[in-house]
């Protein structure tokens, strides 16, 4: 159907032949599907150009409004977000363009510390944070870097400065901003463990203890039952003193014998008396030994 002007005798119908009829046709603007027209019907004052110019124009508003009143284009979905799960296991998982690699612990490292660096690290910087021996060679960190461009092609990091071939999102990322935002029943559902548990390369050791303090120290800091609890229950806290006398504060009184009982013990395993604990220079959030098991140096 398209648009038509018909004229008195024009018609088929004798009847109508003292009308002048102009009619334009309205579509679905999604689809093209005919809706229906608009017509204007009359005397021979309408038997103008104009009249025709008229019910098009009208025609195209209907469908103009109906684009407005409709429902949204479908638009393609957005491309899933590349993500490392590094928390709480010795080899990384990467989700790169909706693949996912198990890596080996060494790739696992240098794609956790490019995740905390996005913008990126000098070649120098990447090997001082990867290896404990600093007298490493760079042509071992770049055969490094190309087994693990051999492994993952085109989502592997790029190079001057090494980082990651796009937005990369960690999920030791993730739980620190929840920290950072006082969400933390939210971070400690996103904590399965420390980070790289195994790992001995030094960038990844700061980075373990900075996120676990991190924890803890706002998990002590809210002094909530539930979540000091689950904290000294878990392998990474269970040894922990001060979470542990947390708990017992946060306890009604005939309820903590069993904290206290921990604390005890924990103090005469650590050699310290009660009366160090209570040093108001060492707060329950400060300096301790680490509270999981910790790998060999070779």
């Amino acid at each position: 159907m398209h648009p038509v002007q018909v004229f008195g005798a024009e018609h088929f119908s004798r009847r109508v032949h003292p009308w002048t009829c102009a009619a334009a046709p309205v579509r679905d603007p999604r689809t093209g599907r005919l809706l229906g027209a608009v017509d204007i019907t009359g005397g021979d004052g309408l038997a103008h150009p104009h009249s025709l110019a008229l019910v098009q124009a009208v025609a195209r508003a209907a469908e103009a409004q109906l684009t407005l009143l409709g429902p949204p284009r479908e638009t393609a979905p957005a491309a899933p977000r590349d993500t490392l799960a590094a928390l709480g296991q010795d080899e990384a998982l990467l989700v790169s363009g909706g693949v996912a690699t198990r890596l080996g612990r060494r790739h696992s490292e240098i794609m956790a510390l490019l995740a905390h660096h996005p913008q990126g690290l000098s070649g120098e910087e990447l090997a001082i944070d990867l290896y404990e021996d600093e007298s490493v060679s760079p042509v071992t960190l770049r055969a490094e870097v190309s087994r693990l461009r051999g492994l993952l092609g085109p989502r592997a990091p790029l190079s001057r400065p090494y980082r990651t071939a796009g937005p990369l999102e960690a999920d030791f990322t993730l739980l620190t901003r929840h920290l950072a935002s006082g969400a933390v029943s939210a971070a400690l559902g996103r904590y399965p463990g420390p980070l790289l548990p195994a790992s001995t390369a030094p960038g990844i050791v700061r980075l373990r203890r900075r996120i676990e303090d991190q924890a803890r120290a706002a998990v002590i800091a809210r002094a909530d039952t539930g979540l000091l609890t689950d904290w000294v229950c878990s392998p990474w806290g269970a040894d922990d003193p001060e979470a542990w006398r947390a708990l017992a504060a946060a306890l009604p009184p005939g309820a903590r014998s069993a904290a206290l009982a921990r604390v005890a013990a924990l103090d005469r395993e650590l050699g310290a008396s009660h009366r160090d604990r209570a040093d108001p220079a060492e707060p329950p959030g400060g300096p301790r030994r680490a509270t999981y098991p910790q790998p060999a140096r070779a």
